[in-house]
C-alpha cells in the first residue's frame, strides 16, 4: 500500500478505536534488549525524525533531545510494558470483617493514546469488595500507574485494572471508571478542548445495579478539604 493511500485511510477512520484484545500487543522479543540498547536505538531514531523536521540538532537547546526522549519512553511514561516494573501487591487479611464497598477515586492518571502517541490525563476511580482479603491503598494507585504507563486506549486500560485486582485479590467484584481527556481529540483534529472520555468496567456484584450505584454515589461525595 503507497504512503498516500495509507494516509486517506488512517484520516477516513479518524480517533475511532480500533480494539485488539484486553491484554497489551507486544512482540514475543519485546524484552530481549535491554533498556541501554533500547534508549540507545530510539535516541537515533528520535535524531533522525528531528533532522527530517529540518532541526538543527547541534543547537544547545535541541542537542540532548534525542537522548532525554529515547529516556522518557523507555523508563518512563512506557515503563509500564515491562513485567520486571509490575508492583508488587501483597494482601492482608480482612481481620476487621468490613464487607461493604471500598472506593479509591481520583486517582491521578497520565497514560499515551497509542494511535498519535499524544497524552491522555484524567482520573481513575477504583472500588472493590473483600471476599476475606484486602490489598494496601497505595498498591491500587500503583496498578492504575503501571497500566496507564504504555501506549493505550482507555477501554484496555479500565479492563486491565479490574482483570489485575480481580487476580490479586481473588475475588470478580472489582470495579473501575476512568474520566480522562486525550490530547490526540484536545489538541489536534477536532481541537475540542472541553470534551472528555469515559469508561468503565464492573465484576462480579457491581453488574447489579443496586451496587453499581452505590459506587457511583460515593465517586460523587465532595472530598475537598
Amino acid at each position: 500500500m503507497d504512503l498516500e493511500k495509507q494516509l486517506k485511510e488512517i484520516e477516513a477512520m479518524g480517533n475511532d478505536h480500533v480494539g485488539s484484545s484486553s491484554d497489551t500487543p507486544l512482540k514475543a522479543d519485546a524484552f530481549d534488549l535491554s533498556d541501554i540498547e533500547k534508549i540507545k536505538i530510539i535516541k537515533g531514531h528520535v535524531s533522525e525524525i528531528l533532522n527530517t523536521l529540518g532541526l538543527d540538532l547541534t543547537d544547545d537547546s535541541l542537542k540532548g533531545t534525542p537522548t532525554r526522549v529515547a529516556k522518557m519512553f523507555v523508563n518512563e511514561i512506557f515503563g509500564g510494558l515491562h513485567p520486571d516494573r509490575k508492583p508488587s501487591a501483597s494482601t492482608f487479611d480482612n481481620k476487621y470483617k468490613y464487607g461493604e464497598i471500598l472506593v479509591e477515586k481520583n486517582i491521578t492518571l497520565y497514560s499515551t493514546c497509542e494511535h498519535h502517541l499524544l497524552p491522555i490525563v484524567g482520573r481513575a476511580h477504583v472500588a472493590y469488595i473483600s471476599n476475606g482479603t484486602v490489598v494496601g491503598l497505595s498498591k491500587m494507585n500503583r496498578i492504575v500507574d503501571y497500566y496507564a504507563k504504555r501506549p493505550q486506549v482507555q477501554e484496555r486500560l479500565t479492563m486491565q485494572i479490574v482483570k489485575e485486582l480481580q487476580e490479586v485479590l481473588g475475588t470478580k467484584d472489582v470495579a473501575c471508571i476512568i474520566d480522562a481527556k486525550h490530547l490526540c481529540v484536545n489538541s489536534r483534529g477536532i481541537r475540542d478542548i472541553d470534551s472528555s472520555t469515559v469508561t468503565s468496567e464492573f465484576g462480579g456484584k457491581f453488574k447489579e445495579s443496586e451496587v453499581r450505584r452505590e459506587f457511583l454515589d460515593y465517586i460523587k461525595l465532595d472530598t475537598e478539604f
